[in-house]
């Protein structure tokens, strides 16, 4: 699941909504200056993931990609499935997508806590340029995918180009869909009686 899952799945707050994004920007020590919300929202954003590496559709869905790519089928899986999710965004949601990532800037924007200066400027970006709302469509995701390939190539100095991997999403999306469908109930489920545990 990459960010757009994450948010629909985590409590309804926002520094829930938060640590599910922090998760994947603050790393280590600094993690521990984050207030119990958005150490909460982490713990989730962690639940998720481990809930869905492990599952076996999704590990089906990792089998679908091409061996040119097979390194990053976590990765371009994650993504894919958001991509699934806001094209079907009515079955799981009653508020629309765009009411959806508008409420969830504006409360990122006027959240009146510490929070380090290069996750706000993500977030600004993140407003800017709707990247949430930008996964319904195959630009959204070459996007998301090279924003990606960005942040590998500054982490381990060399180039990628992740943004060509969308052809993936086109050749089997068929069969990525249908995982999707069977696998989003079950992580919806999952998710809920984690936040009730």
């Amino acid at each position: 699941m990459n960010w757009l899952a994450h948010l629909f799945l985590s409590e309804k707050n926002v520094e829930s909504r938060l640590g599910n994004l922090l998760a994947d920007l603050v790393k280590g020590s600094a993690r521990q200056n984050l207030n119990f919300g958005i150490q909460r929202g982490i713990q989730c954003h962690t639940f998720v993931d481990k809930f869905t590496d492990c599952h076996s559709i999704v590990r089906c869905s990792k089998g679908r990609i091409s061996q040119e790519y097979r390194r990053f089928a976590g990765i371009l899986v994650d993504v894919f499935y958001d991509y699934f999710l806001a094209s079907n965004w009515s079955v799981y949601s009653n508020i629309p997508l765009d009411e959806f990532t508008d409420q969830i800037y504006k409360s990122f924007q006027a959240y009146p806590g510490q929070l380090p200066a290069p996750v706000r400027a993500i977030l600004n970006r993140m407003a800017a340029e709707d990247w949430l709302g930008s996964y319904r469509n195959l630009a959204g995701v070459e996007n998301t995918m090279r924003r990606i390939s960005h942040r590998l190539s500054m982490r381990l100095s060399k180039p990628f180009t992740l943004n060509l991997a969308v052809s993936e999403l086109i050749a089997h999306e068929r069969d990525l869909e249908n995982d999707f469908r069977e696998f989003f109930p079950e992580l919806l489920v999952q998710t809920q009686n984690w936040h009730l545990a």
